[in-house]
């Protein structure tokens, strides 16, 4: 925006100096032509009374000194064909003016003046004097280059109030853009300072606005979801009391255990919810050995009673990842989950973890009928179950700086293969 702004003052100027300063460079040409011309005409004037009246000799002498002082030819024709002073044949404009009619008129010299004089005994005399052309532009290429300078200092002088007034335009728009950016990282405490014109002042006003209602609409939504939330303990304490009660203590064992993972699943999103800024760039990370191993122990326990074989290949750890230990809690659930869901009972399935490419690559494998197209979309269910399963594993994991990505394994069953990036510094 500068650069267009200072080419738009620099091109106005230019035009407007050009139509200024072309005709007055004409007009100083012109009239130092015609100083020259008047100052030779005066000069040729005050012969006049001597040609007129004198005798030839005094003619000669005063016209020889008058050529001597002005540098300038001059010469005087009397009516008998004698030429006097400078010898020059004589022009057609002589002869005209041997009639009577003095007159300026252009040579190959320069500017040719001849005055007619009336008085002498034997006819009209006439002075005559050339104006060269070096006498004529005198002065000129000076006041041409003065006038150049001066057009350059102006257009100059244009560019800097240019980029200075565009400097003040484009600063705010600057800020405004990069308040907008720190917006889209969720960074929703960014503000910007009004300033520039009014118009941009309103649209800094607008946008901080905006802004501090983002910022209230995700409050209250926190607030609605940790207050959903914390209404599920109620039920989960009666659940864990009932649980308690069973005399089996193998089945109350079980069940207080899912109770307890529960709890803290819900424990979680209350804190995610209330305390975690949706503005963190620097995610915590966590060790994905120890979640992924802990959440196969959890899904071990209802795969025996549903007649799964369970495959855990686990790399050496630690395994560091770029996603807190809560979310990929969460999408480690919601992939073993979705085995349980889509697949018959007695279906064996693998989870393998594995550094791979400077990545951590999480794989779930079955023996099942396999997925569908279309399966990573939030709300996308083909079980009756939300379908916010994969899609939560697809956020945790490009949030991470990795992808998830689908497999059909030839002969039957699905891969499921969740790489997750490292740890922000």
């Amino acid at each position: 925006m500068r650069g267009r702004l200072a080419l738009l003052v620099a091109a106005v100027s230019v035009l407007v100096l050009t139509a200024f300063l072309v005709p007055l460079a004409l007009l100083l040409r012109t009239v130092a032509a015609d100083r020259a011309t008047v100052q030779a005409t005066a000069e040729a004037q005050s012969l006049v009374p001597v040609v007129g009246t004198a005798d030839p000799d005094t003619i000669r002498l005063t016209v020889e000194q008058r050529a001597a002082d002005s540098g300038r030819p001059i010469s005087v024709y009397l009516p008998d064909g004698t030429v006097l002073g400078t010898p020059v044949p004589r022009t057609p404009a002589v002869a005209l003016a041997a009639r009577g009619q003095s007159l300026t008129i252009e040579s190959a010299d320069g500017r040719e003046v001849v005055i007619a004089v009336r008085g002498r005994d034997a006819g009209t005399g006439v002075i005559r004097t050339v104006v060269p052309r070096s006498e004529l532009t005198a002065g000129v290429t000076r006041a041409w280059l003065v006038l150049a300078l001066l057009g350059v200092l102006l257009v100059l002088v244009g560019l800097a109030v240019a980029d200075r007034l565009a400097r003040t335009l484009v600063r705010p728009i600057s800020e405004l853009s990069a308040v907008s950016h720190r917006l889209a990282n969720a960074e929703l405490d960014a503000r910007v300072t009004p300033a520039g014109p009014p118009e941009l002042r309103e649209v800094a006003g607008a946008l901080n606005h905006l802004a501090g209602r983002i910022q209230v609409l995700l409050r209250e939504e926190r607030e609605q979801v940790a207050d959903l939330s914390h209404r599920l303990r109620t039920p989960l304490t009666a659940l864990r009391l009932e649980a308690e009660s069973l005399r089996d203590p193998d089945d109350a064992a079980r069940l207080t255990t899912a109770v307890d993972g529960l709890e803290r699943a819900v424990t979680g999103l209350i804190r995610q919810a209330r305390w975690r800024s949706a503005a963190s760039d620097g995610r915590p990370g966590c060790d994905a050995a120890a979640v992924v191993r802990e959440r196969v122990a959890f899904w071990s326990v209802l795969a025996e009673d549903t007649g799964r074989t369970v495959t855990l290949d686990l790399a050496p750890g630690p395994l560091p990842v770029g996603v807190p230990e809560d979310e990929l809690a969460a999408a480690v659930d919601a992939l073993l989950g979705n085995v349980f869901a889509h697949t018959p009972d007695g279906t064996p399935f693998a989870v393998r973890l594995a550094p791979e490419a400077g990545q951590v690559a999480l794989t779930v494998a079955d023996s099942g009928p396999g997925l569908p197209s279309g399966t990573v979309r939030r709300g996308a269910s083909h079980a009756g179950s939300t379908g916010l399963g994969l899609d939560i594993a697809d956020r945790a994991a490009r949030a991470s700086g990795g992808r998830l990505e689908l497999q059909t394994v030839p002969g039957g069953g699905a891969l499921v293969l969740l790489r997750l990036g490292p740890p922000r510094p």
